[in-house]
């Protein structure tokens, strides 16, 4: 359904030896490690699903200044300026949120909160975009004649990998209950 541009796999390591000059980190650090490289992958995705809602954005503000109906195009009508009004504020949001996380990762300041937020936040807001960018562009929007049935597909899967946005809910629940500096 999503991630049509990506191929993915599984691999098993299981009774892998590695030598200890090769570890990262200390041993019995590796969980550790590993859930804070998440932190960055959040921010990954966060650009990723914002820059995805951008496109759905473009795509539908452009459609709804070529198309008419009543002898207006449609992006005249009120109701259809206020959904694609909505739609920009969320993407503006949506990238204010993950450049500030990414901000502070740059600092070297305390991020995981905010790049969980940053990835809630993006991909919720990649998937309702792209909605409503088919709702746009009305009959055209499912067919792949045009790209945001595609771009609405690989919202879904964002706001999976990476952690789903249910536990992004639970790391930034977390984090407001552990002080930050």
């Amino acid at each position: 359904m999503g991630l049509q541009a990506v191929p993915t796999t599984a691999a098993y390591w299981d009774g892998a030896l590695l030598e200890e000059d090769r570890l990262v980190g200390e041993e019995g650090q590796g969980l550790q490690i590993a859930f804070s490289a998440l932190d960055n992958g959040r921010l990954g995705i966060a650009a990723c699903a914002t820059g995805l809602a951008q496109a759905a954005l473009d795509t539908a503000v452009a459609y709804a200044n070529e198309r008419t109906t009543f002898g207006r195009r449609i992006v005249d009508h009120q109701g259809l300026g206020f959904l694609l009004a909505d739609m920009a504020a969320a993407v503006d949001a949506a990238r204010a949120t993950y450049l500030d996380a990414a901000r502070r990762r740059d600092l070297g300041r305390p991020f995981g909160r905010q790049a969980s937020a940053a990835k809630l936040i993006a991909t919720d807001t990649a998937m309702k975009v792209t909605t409503d960018a088919v709702q746009v562009l009305g009959g055209y929007g499912y067919t792949r004649d045009f790209p945001v049935e595609r771009y609405m597909r690989e919202a879904k899967i964002m706001q999976i990998f990476e952690g789903t946005n249910q536990i992004q809910r639970l790391v930034i629940s977390r984090g407001l209950a552990v002080a930050e500096k």
